[in-house]
């Protein structure tokens, strides 16, 4: 579930994307520990964003690595 007010996260670098996500779960930890539940929730849900716009990211780089070379998905051959 998407928090309704959550900023357009495409537009972020990896970098700043990474650093927002730090400082959310930094809050997090502060409102568990003032014992502010509504807070908690609100911040969970915006962190839940954060960490799907991650792994999309991380998926698009992965088909992009597999599309750039031949051997990529050779790389890792369990059996």
């Amino acid at each position: 579930m998407a928090h309704p007010l959550a900023p357009d996260l495409t537009g972020l670098t990896e970098d700043e994307l990474h650093k927002k996500r730090a400082e959310l779960q930094n809050r997090l930890m502060f409102s568990y520990r003032t014992g502010n539940a509504d807070l908690v929730g609100q911040i969970q849900l915006l962190l839940q964003d954060y960490d799907t716009e991650i792994q999309i990211r991380n998926q698009k780089m992965l088909e992009q690595m597999s599309k750039a070379s031949k051997n990529f998905g050779n790389i890792i051959n369990i059996s």
